[in-house]
């Protein structure tokens, strides 16, 4: 099956080795996506801009929100959980993929949460 590889505009990628997204077949996992350079917004900020760099790697992929059946939000601060859940409901509240909300480490001290996404798109 072919594998296509999406990139994105992170700082690791190079360094960890990684792709923003990969397709294969009509699967695309988007990796661990965090709010690059905005570590100074609010959770629900960070939450939004993370979605939109989400929403264009799915787009690259040609995937859409609709087709997101799973999604993961790493956060920082357990106290964030209802900030950042309201902005995941924005997008995914009528959608309703099944996700997972764990608190861990995150790679940079001041982001406050990291998300990851799987779509299937429709044939």
């Amino acid at each position: 099956m072919e594998r296509t590889k999406i990139a994105g505009t992170s700082p690791y990628e190079s360094i960890i080795g990684f792709s923003r997204a990969v397709r294969v077949g009509r699967v695309v996992h988007v990796s661990g996506t965090g709010p690059v350079g905005a570590e100074e917004m609010s959770a629900a900020e960070q939450t939004r801009l993370v979605l939109g760099l989400i929403q264009k790697a799915l787009a690259q992929a040609g995937a859409r929100f609709e087709d997101v059946v799973r999604t993961r939000i790493f956060l920082a601060h357990a106290e964030d959980w209802e900030e950042v859940g309201r902005a995941h409901g924005e997008v995914f509240g009528k959608i309703r993929p099944a996700s997972t909300m764990v608190v861990a480490a995150l790679l940079n001290p001041k982001w406050r949460l990291e998300m990851e996404a799987e779509a299937i798109i429709e044939s």
